[in-house]
């Protein structure tokens, strides 16, 4: 029997994002190791022979250590034929993902990755597109929490692009993203939080980044959520102005 694993992406929530090639392996698996992000709605999709283990990690709270996940994919791959880590968003998109490739590769195990939709592409279902000609002349992906508890040293920077920021797991440095951009002079920036992007009970709030954690609070932010800051934010309410004014002029 071949060892093989495959390291799917269920996308940020909603059933229907899920790609179809997602949706064959989780349908075919005989094994499914799922995370806390995962909609549980997917877990239907696999046959009742499926063995559906739970692994996740809840943000800042219980989880179940790398290195037991990281067991039990040896342990799952050395008796069936068919098994899936299935992990919300892109696995390859500050979602461990390849910390698992190597576990498995080091291990004689063939893996197949199966890209799943970012949450930060889900921000266009709130109407934020990442890049707008004229507008965005890119995008920054950051982390708000690396392994060591700090935020990436790369906000430092784009702070000063005309780029759009997306920032993950970054619910617990809205002071500190607030504060860096202050102190650039860019606290007036247009900035939104976007909690559970796609799914029913989807949240966001718009502000100015100096008024991120005030908003947050107000609103009840939590987890899970991204940070879209940038022009891009306030795009549509633009545009909807600049539409208006033509047609007075009509």
């Amino acid at each position: 029997m071949v060892k093989s694993l495959k390291i799917v992406g269920s996308g940020p929530g909603d059933l229907e994002l899920l790609t179809i090639k997602a949706y064959k392996a989780i349908k075919n698996a005989e094994i499914l190791l799922y995370d806390n992000l995962v909609n549980e709605e997917m877990l239907h999709i696999a046959s009742k022979e499926c063995q559906k283990v739970y692994v996740g990690k809840h943000p800042y709270g219980k989880y179940m250590p790398q290195d037991d996940i990281n067991t039990l994919i040896a342990y799952y791959c050395e008796r069936f034929s068919s098994v899936v880590r299935l992990k919300g968003g892109d696995p390859y998109i500050f979602g461990r993902g390849f910390e698992e490739w190597f576990v498995a590769k080091g291990l004689d195990i063939d893996v197949e990755y199966i890209p799943g939709i970012s949450s930060m592409q889900g921000a266009g279902l709130s109407d934020i597109p990442l890049t707008h000609r004229g507008v965005s002349e890119g995008i920054w992906v950051l982390t708000g929490m690396k392994k060591n508890g700090d935020i990436a040293a790369d906000l430092s920077l784009a702070v000063h692009s005309n780029s759009t920021v997306v920032i993950y797991m970054g619910m617990r440095k809205l002071a500190e993203i607030a504060r860096i951009y202050s102190m650039h002079g860019k606290g007036g920036k247009p900035a939104a939080i976007i909690q559970q992007v796609s799914r029913a009970a989807e949240k966001k709030v718009v502000c100015k980044v100096k008024d991120l954690v005030k908003v947050s609070q107000e609103a009840r932010m939590s987890h899970p959520a991204i940070i879209v800051i940038g022009e891009v934010v306030d795009l549509q309410c633009n545009l909807s102005s600049l539409l208006q004014q033509e047609r007075n002029i009509v």
